[in-house]
């Protein structure tokens, strides 16, 4: 299908030093420009971030200190990355999120101006997850292949719930991936421990997820000013920090994590 544009539409993918849009660095980017006549133009480029890649985020990408030790930094390639994009239209998978904030956020650290005015932002993976819902009615009719009655009442979707769970286990039984080493493993297996794992996007410290583990296993805050940062160091570079998740609006359970995590530092 001829794509119809007015101007160039840009495709980005970034691979980064990790998740974090305000510390973290891009260490390789790759774009693709489609023209209103539906030629294209790629740019790949590695980059050095100027600080460590973690190790355990090279493992995922691939790209290691090594690798980008002689690439130019964000800030010289900065010029040649704004020309290509011009004032192109952006879109990515999952890019509103991460890819263009990220963009963004390194252009203004290399003080260049860099403006979303104007520019349209097309995030692929939100067109998926709108054309194909992921709610319990349609994981019921996609692994029970029936529509699911009742919906919304908390007996019918509890039992579609486990009819779900167990068809689940039927269809990727013995099913297998390949990780990001080449290795062979199942994924969906008939063991709780395992799928609980599987099923943790993020490794939690509290249930709303406020206070998370970082790659070292410490306890650091998932949001605002110290985001990513120790809650060991915050309470103890600012204690008023404490005083006011305790009087704020958070979950009583997140008040009981930071305060077992205060009482230890005792």
């Amino acid at each position: 299908m001829q794509i119809k544009l007015n101007k160039p539409l840009i495709f980005i993918d970034i691979e980064a030093t990790g998740l974090s849009i305000g510390s973290d660095r891009i260490v390789e980017i790759s774009m693709l420009k489609l023209m209103p006549d539906n030629s294209t133009e790629t740019l790949t480029d590695r980059i050095n971030p100027e600080i460590p890649i973690p190790e355990k985020v090279s493992q995922i990408h691939g790209i290691y200190d090594k690798d980008v030790a002689d690439c130019q930094t964000f800030k010289q390639m900065a010029p040649v990355l704004l020309k290509f994009i011009a004032n192109s239209d952006l879109a990515g998978y999952n890019s509103n999120k991460y890819d263009i904030p990220l963009l963004a956020e390194e252009f203004l650290r290399a003080e260049v101006d860099f403006d979303l005015e104007g520019r349209k932002l097309l995030d692929v993976q939100n067109i998926f997850h709108f054309m194909e819902p992921r709610n319990l009615s349609a994981a019921y009719k996609f692994y029970c292949n029936k529509p699911l009655e009742h919906a919304h009442s908390a007996e019918a979707d509890v039992l579609a719930t486990f009819e779900v769970f167990k068809a689940q286990l039927d269809k990727y039984e013995g099913v297998e991936l390949e990780d990001e080493k080449g290795r062979r493993y199942q994924p969906v297996v008939n063991d709780i421990a395992k799928l609980s794992e599987l099923s943790m996007r993020t490794k939690n410290v509290d249930l709303a997820g406020r206070i998370i583990y970082n790659e070292k296993g410490q306890e650091v805050f998932s949001f605002g000013k110290h985001k990513d940062k120790p809650v060991v160091e915050v309470f103890t570079k600012e204690p008023s920090y404490y005083s006011w998740m305790m009087n704020g609006d958070f979950p009583l359970y997140t008040k009981r994590v930071i305060t077992k995590i205060r009482l230890k530092m005792r």
